[in-house]
């Protein structure tokens, strides 16, 4: 729980803990097909535009011949969110980029990941608990 007139974090903001696994941010061309190795993990995410095909998923799922940033490691805010609420993921944001922190962030029905790299993870993670946020 953030603190109560913390500028950063809301009233109200859920904890947030660390996926275990590290992450690849994958393209693909718009018109592939969703292979089969994205959706091996338990957490993956697919995303389809006019543009391209995007995949998030486990680093060690992913085929060499593939375009991939690796090195991603993913804080889940801990739900599910409603609706209703207001800046949760800008005030998560907002406090990473002042750390100087960037992000990869993926919404979902009950709730938001926020990917960081790897190396980054621990200044997240400090940054996070300086503004008042829980992070396991």
């Amino acid at each position: 729980m953030a603190r109560t007139g913390d500028k950063s974090a809301p009233a109200i903001s859920p904890g947030l803990s660390v996926l275990e696994e590290t992450f690849a941010v994958c393209r693909l061309d718009a018109r592939a097909e969703i292979p089969g190795w994205a959706t091996v993990a338990g957490f993956c995410s697919v995303t389809r535009t006019k543009d391209e095909l995007s995949v998030v998923c486990p680093v060690k799922y992913v085929p060499n011949k593939v375009k991939f940033e690796r090195g991603w490691r993913a804080l889940k805010m801990e739900g599910p969110l409603d609706f209703s609420l207001v800046g949760v993921l800008a005030g998560i944001s907002c406090s990473l980029a002042e750390a100087g922190v960037s992000i990869f962030a993926i919404s979902t029905y009950d709730t938001d990941y926020v990917l960081v790299k790897e190396e980054r993870l621990d200044c997240a993670i400090a940054a996070l608990r300086r503004q008042g946020y829980d992070v396991l």
